[in-house]
């Protein structure tokens, strides 16, 4: 009996044993992993190190946007004394700027051992609140390095770079779009805690370094996009734009964004601070859930890039896509003619042209340098639906151009082929009843201008990671062939033509050749109306193009709202400033010789023969004050630059006053008016603007009326063909 008790206590001790030593197999082999997983879940304290974000850049490779280092300030409450609450609180709450009671509650929670005092605390407030810990002698305040995003340039590019949240993902503009190449990845600091949250007397520390982001080279050139800002903020200010003004400046031959704006903008390093003062007075006045919504608004109004997300109604401006299409499917040739007269009837539907303007017999040229709607609705038939609606879409007018910025709308908004009729397809024709983007407008100008090729538009040039090495790289790509050199070339004279002496004349610069179209477009969804779009897109050299500029300044409130009057000026400074930046030589027709600056000579010294001969070789006059043999002194100065035609005072006596005068007022005059009335005073004259075409005026004069100068000055008169008519394309199709 005893021998079979102790052999059945044996058994189950057997198995006991057995099943102890095959869980611990299982615990210690089997299940390792899972369980010190747990404990490390347990044991550890898994902290973020944050990731810079790499950088953004011009082509030059000039900081656009950088990652600066701030620090997180945490509190461990559990790891404080009860007597060092108060004053830290107090000490964190005048350093941080932040209110006494809400940081006192953090620290005196003995419930969590982790709270955030702080986020992005900059350098200096950091360092204090440092010493202030080591000062009182604190526990449990902990200062993690972090990262933030810097725009060293306040908002100069906003609309285009974007910005980024506080968890630095990107929100919108390059940030956005290629957030996934500039995050990083995140490090990590692995800590041995105990089950209060204490640090534990070990050394398991493991840090693993954070992996800076991808930076992006972006084919923006700094200085072009510096004057596109200057000139549209000019505009928006002296023709109280309502809704925005849109700049765009690419290069033909490659698609390339050399600028890109939508003016006013805001700070991207404060990009919730309303930056209009008029907007954030009006939201300011409001208050609980309205003043919420028009807050939330504003910002995504400031936000937005309207150059490529929003669709608008081009006007005349289209024209250069009908004229383009017609000439290369021999539809018109240069010299096809049309009538331009009263009412022009298409399915009983009476059409004019703006203003209700004759323009009577029109070529091809004239129509265009004229804006004649009559004529081109009189061109969309002979092209025909199915033809226009082929060019349209080959100059990829009806999708996204693709650029790599986000917010592009997929679809345009147009007539198809099958839904266009005689009279959807007048006013396709002379632009209306289409919307398009901007970056689609100015990208499908630049293939009319380029040789027929339409290009693929792109921002960013190159990524390179952290260690500089290229990890891709943009080249200019050809997406078609959509008309013929020929044509092209044909549609580089007209072009110039509109600004030589058509509705783009404000649009001329000396010594350049510029073309252009300009546009003044009715907002047919808009309630308002009066609405209009003063709008022109521009090319230069026209005989050999390497840019293309666009302007659209979305209701302007001013004497007029031609797109001839208010962008074309704005497009011509672009234009001017950015050719002299890449260095194109200035070509002068023979009247603009005439007109140009050069250097004074210096006569001191010599006799008034000599003085006078040398002044008249160099293009000047000269006036002696004085009875002496001999120049003593000279007005204006050697080396000084004048206009050539200029007078030059010679004074040949020693003690005699500079002979001074009084500013007239010039503006309102002719070249010659301004320059009889300016030369009556003593004065000098230097025109700027189209001072010589017919119908200019001058607008502006940089030294006021009343002004005393010394004779021989230079007064700089600016003049605008302001009465240029607005080639308003104004349609009223009924349903």
């Amino acid at each position: 009996m005893k021998v079979r008790t102790r052999l059945v206590a044996g058994f189950f001790a057997l198995v006991c044993f057995g099943v102890l030593i095959l869980r611990l197999w299982q615990l210690q082999v089997t299940e390792y992993d899972f369980y010190a997983g747990r404990a490390s879940g347990q044991q550890l304290r898994d902290s973020v190190v944050p990731a810079p974000r790499g950088d953004i850049l011009d082509a030059a490779g000039e900081a656009l946007a950088v990652s600066a280092t701030c620090w997180t300030i945490r509190a461990l409450p559990r790891e404080m004394a009860d007597e060092h609450v108060e004053p830290a609180s107090r000490a964190l709450a005048e350093i941080l700027e932040l209110d006494y009671e809400d940081v006192f509650a953090k620290l005196n929670d003995r419930k969590s051992n982790d709270k955030l005092i702080l986020r992005r605390a900059p350098k200096e407030k950091a360092d204090a609140v440092r010493q202030a810990c080591v000062e009182g002698g604190w526990q449990g305040i902990v200062l993690l390095e972090d990262t933030k995003r810097w725009y060293p340039q306040g908002d100069f590019a906003a609309s285009l770079l974007g910005f980024t949240n506080v968890d630095n993902d990107g929100l919108a503009g390059i940030e956005l779009k290629y957030n996934s190449f500039l995050k990083g990845t995140d490090g990590r600091v692995l800590s041995a805690k105990n089950a209060w949250g204490y640090d534990m007397p070990t050394d398991y520390d493991t840090y693993i370094a954070p992996v800076q982001g991808n930076s992006l080279q972006l084919t923006i050139e700094s200085s072009v996009q510096h004057y596109l800002e200057k000139y549209l903020d000019y505009a928006v200010k002296e023709h109280n734009v309502a809704a925005r003004a849109i700049g765009i400046v690419m290069e033909v031959d490659t698609g390339r964004i050399l600028a890109i704006a939508t003016k006013p903008d805001y700070d991207p390093n404060e990009p919730r601070v309303i930056a209009d003062a008029n907007v954030r007075a009006q939201v300011d006045a409001l208050e609980g859930e309205e003043r919420k919504a028009a807050l939330q608004l504003a910002q995504q109004t400031q936000w937005r890039n309207k150059a490529v997300s929003d669709l608008y109604e081009p006007g005349s401006v289209f024209k250069l896509i009908t004229c383009s299409a017609a000439l290369d499917a021999g539809a018109v040739t240069p010299s096809s003619s049309f009538h331009c007269g009263g009412a022009y009837l298409v399915a009983g539907i009476p059409f004019h042209c703006a203003n209700h303007r004759s323009h009577g017999s029109q070529t091809v040229a004239q129509a265009l340098a004229n804006s004649c709607n009559q004529s081109f609705i009189q061109i969309g038939p002979r092209l025909g639906k199915d033809g226009f609606c082929d060019y349209f879409a080959a100059f990829g007018l009806q999708g996204a151009t693709g650029i790599d910025l986000p917010a592009e709308p997929k679809k345009s908004e147009f007539y198809t082929a099958d839904r266009m009729g005689p009279v959807e397809l007048a006013s396709c024709a002379f632009g209306q009843s289409s919307k398009i983007t901007p970056i689609q407008m100015i990208t499908a100008v630049s293939a009319i201008v380029n040789g027929g090729k339409l290009m693929q538009p792109y921002i960013v040039e190159k990524i390179t990671d952290a260690d500089g090495r290229v990890v891709s790289e943009m080249e200019p790509t050809v997406k078609r062939q959509v008309i013929r050199p020929e044509t092209s070339a044909t549609m580089c004279e007209l072009m110039e033509g509109v600004v030589n002496g058509g509705s783009g004349k404000n649009a001329y610069v000396a010594g350049y050749r510029v073309g252009g179209k300009t546009g003044t477009s009715q907002k047919l969804d808009s309630e308002n109306a009066e609405a209009r779009i003063a709008s022109f897109v521009g090319i230069a050299p026209a005989d050999d193009p390497k840019i293309a500029v666009l302007i659209a300044l979305d209701e302007p409130h001013s004497f007029t709202t031609s797109g001839g009057a208010l962008a074309a000026p704005v497009a011509a400074q672009v234009i001017e400033d950015t050719l002299q930046y890449y260095g194109v030589q200035r070509q002068y027709t023979p009247e603009e010789q005439q007109r140009l600056e050069a250097q004074v000579p210096g006569e001191v010294g010599r006799t008034l023969e000599a003085a006078a001969a040398e002044l008249q070789d160099s293009g000047f006059a000269a006036k002696v004050v004085g009875s002496g043999g001999l120049v003593v002194s000279q007005y204006p100065a050697e080396g000084e630059s004048l206009t050539r035609g200029s007078t030059v005072l010679l004074y040949s006596e020693e003690g005699l006053e500079q002979a001074v005068t009084t500013v007239p007022a010039a503006t309102g005059m002719t070249l010659a008016e301004a320059t009889s009335l300016l030369h009556a005073a003593g004065l000098n004259i230097k025109a700027e603007g189209p001072a010589n075409m017919e119908g200019a005026v001058a607008v502006a004069q940089s030294s006021p009326e009343g002004e005393r100068l010394p004779q021989g000055a230079l007064v700089t008169v600016t003049f605008y063909d302001y009465t240029v008519p607005a080639d308003e394309d104004v349609l009223m199709i009924p349903d």
